[in-house]
């Protein structure tokens, strides 16, 4: 989905809109899943990256500008457990229980008129 809205800054406001996003390209060098005796499955990704494609404008009071804008993220790191068991039909039901991610680099580049 869009993203819009709007921020304070100092003398004004900035209002902002990021359309037509897209994810271009998604990499996980290393990823593993374990089972979990007792508890369920875990699922470890590391170093991953992702690349997303995406328009924008701005608007203040004193100019507006808008362009193209793609943003890299690397160095991304997720660890998840998930809680396996039957319900009442005995099919197998999956829960998240935990997740943390962390990123270490984020490179923007905007493309604009201005």
């Amino acid at each position: 989905p869009d993203l819009s809205g709007y921020e304070k800054f100092g003398l004004g406001n900035v209002k902002y809109n990021i359309s037509r996003i897209h994810v271009t390209a998604v990499e996980f060098p290393s990823a593993s899943i374990s089972l979990i005796p007792g508890t369920g499955i875990k699922l470890v990704i590391g170093n991953a990256s992702l690349t997303i494609d995406m328009n924008w404008n701005i608007r203040t009071w004193m100019f507006k500008d808008s362009g193209r804008s793609t943003v890299y993220i690397s160095k991304v790191f997720v660890t998840a457990m998930f809680s396996t068991s039957l319900d009442n039909t005995g099919h197998t039901s999956i829960s998240l229980t935990s997740c943390r991610t962390t990123s270490g680099d984020i490179d923007i580049k905007l493309n604009g008129k201005s």
